[in-house]
């Protein structure tokens, strides 16, 4: 009996640790299966994670070329809606289809526009010709250097009545917008335009003398645009409304880099309406649908894929530090030039799929012409490491027959730091071909660039300089072409050296 009870106690033990055993079991096992549960869970999070950050990579590399794609036509859009924005012509500013006339030059006082021009009066107009043509009205120049380039959204320059291309005698122009069909006035010639958006940045030379302003504003005074409905009619523009939300202070570069990336590429969608891009975009406008922009369509930022999105935030800054260091970058890539420390470029105003160097140049020159038309070397200091001042004296030298080969004129002008004339006791902003030299006994002739007077016996030679550094602009307008000729690079703009 007792052997009996010990036999079945040791049977219940073994049961008890056997089942003991299987709870253990299923424990180990509700462990493994946890544990491979997380593992793949884990794995997918990191998998999403990987997808996401790779959408992410993408979509700003993609929002980054698209960024400097759009650029000259944000930046343009954001100029004609600050200089359009008032009720009626006054100062550098007119509403949409009135021209701006410039009446004289500016002085040391004027901080409207940088690095301006004491060479030509501007008479400007922005217009749209998305809904109709406009006819622009030129009268006879008689003779003088003038040029009328018309940029589109894009700021390429189409087309460019001129003294060079057209001649000085009276004209008149239809510029007419994508799409457009119909029959125009006998006389009037048909320049088309790839976008709705048009800015007319006429400028007509003028040697600053008295009896020259009045000249020109009496030609001013005959260029006129008109909606081709009204034309041969009598004419007044509507009343023109001023919007009070638009910043008429900061700068336009300041506004357009203030505006985050949903605003900026919502604001790029709504203008691709009236300002297509053009068939050579059609691998640029492929990477756009991509970021959800499509031609024709609104944009919407909340409707894109999170990753997306958030890739797309990210482009701004990277895509202007690219843009404005192309400056430097582009010297290595060809576009742009430095020589004898002048930085330039004749890679203007007509630019194809060169979407860096046209965003490059919309940042800093804004209106920039056609090579043949113009080219404006700069020089901040003597070469690519110091800069000018006017604690020191430069002297740059032109040998005997080798001034600017321009066959309308060229300009030396003198800025400060921030691009805008310099106050000084000759009120002499630049020289310029007007000027009257005196010539060295060897017949070159050295321009004395210096805070202080050179003398009086210099002082026909001498250009201005402030106290503190300084830059300076050589303006070539109508260029030669041959040489000897900046634009094919047989002639080279002397070196500022410093006086021995």
């Amino acid at each position: 009996m007792e052997a009996m009870k010990k036999f079945v106690l040791a049977l219940a033990a073994v049961t008890l640790l056997a089942a003991c055993g299987k709870e253990e079991a299923k424990k180990v096992e509700k462990s493994v299966e946890k544990a491979a549960q997380d593992a793949k869970a884990a794995a997918e999070a990191a998998a999403k994670a990987a997808e996401a950050a790779a959408k992410e990579a993408e979509a700003l590399a993609l929002a980054t070329e698209a960024y400097v794609y759009a650029y000259p036509l944000v930046t343009m859009d954001m100029t004609r809606r600050i200089m359009t924005n008032v009720a009626a012509p006054e100062g550098t500013r007119a509403p949409m289809g009135e021209f701006v006339k410039m009446r004289t030059y500016p002085d040391a006082k004027f901080r409207d526009v940088t690095a301006p021009n004491a060479d030509t009066l501007y008479t400007s107009a922005w217009i749209d010709v998305s809904k109709e043509p406009w006819i622009l009205s030129l009268p006879d120049m008689k003779g003088r250097y003038y040029l009328f380039p018309m940029l589109d959204g894009w700021t390429n320059v189409f087309q460019v009545p001129g003294k060079r291309t057209t001649g000085t005698k009276a004209q008149k122009y239809a510029i007419t917008g994508p799409g457009w069909t119909g029959t125009l006035p006998a006389g009037v010639t048909e320049y088309k335009s790839p976008t709705g958006l048009v800015w007319l940045l006429g400028r007509i030379y003028c040697d600053g003398s008295p009896a020259d302003y009045k000249a020109v504003h009496a030609l001013q005074d005959q260029v006129s645009i008109v909606p081709l409905s009204a034309y041969g009619k009598p004419y007044k523009p509507e009343p023109a409304a001023v919007d009070a939300a638009v910043d008429m202070k900061t700068a336009v570069r300041d506004q357009v880099h203030a505006l985050d990336a949903a605003a900026y590429f919502k604001r790029f969608a709504e203008l691709l309406k009236t300002n297509p891009p053009t068939a050579e975009d059609a691998p640029a406008v492929a990477k756009l649908a991509k970021l959800g922009i499509v031609p024709g369509q609104d944009f919407d930022a909340a409707k894109l894929d999170p990753a997306v999105a958030k890739g797309m935030a990210r482009a701004p800054k990277p895509s202007q530090e690219l843009i404005l260091g192309w400056l430097k970058a582009g010297i290595a890539a060809g576009d742009m030039k430095l020589e004898n420390g002048w930085v330039f470029t004749v890679k203007t105003g007509l630019y194809g799929t060169a979407y860096l160097q046209r965003a490059l140049i919309t940042a800093i020159g804004l209106g920039a012409n056609r090579p043949q038309d113009a080219v404006y070397p700069t020089s901040e200091g003597p070469d690519i490491v110091k800069k000018y001042s006017g604690a020191k004296k430069y002297v740059m030298r032109f040998e005997k027959g080798q001034l600017p080969p321009a066959e309308g004129f060229w300009s030396l002008t003198m800025y400060d730091a921030a691009y805008f004339f310099v106050d000084n006791p000759l009120n002499r902003y630049n020289v310029s071909s007007r000027s009257k030299f005196k010539p060295n006994k060897d017949g070159s002739i050295d321009l004395y660039i210096q805070n202080e007077s050179p003398g009086k016996d210099k002082e026909a030679n001498w250009l201005p300089a402030p106290k503190e550094e300084f830059i300076l602009m050589l303006r070539m307008y109508w260029p030669r072409e041959k040489a000897p000729s900046i634009i094919d690079g047989s002639w080279k703009v002397p070196e500022v050296k410093e006086a021995s």
